[in-house]
């Protein structure tokens, strides 16, 4: 569950585009990439699913 949460925070600190390179370089050594793959698509399906129900509600008023 730990490794999920560090997946999540490096891959959430990289959609807004701030990270210390020192940050950077520990998740390198500690994180897998098959996870941090996983979690960046599955927050890409939530971004944009959050997108489309956005626009849908401000189109339909």
């Amino acid at each position: 569950m730990n490794a999920f949460l560090d997946s999540l925070k490096a891959v959430s600190w990289s959609f807004l585009g701030i990270r210390k390179n020192s940050e950077y370089q520990k998740d390198l050594q500690k994180l897998n990439p098959v996870h941090i793959v996983i979690t960046a698509i599955v927050l890409v399906i939530f971004m944009i699913g959050g997108l489309i129900g956005l626009v849908n509600f401000v189109v339909s008023k």
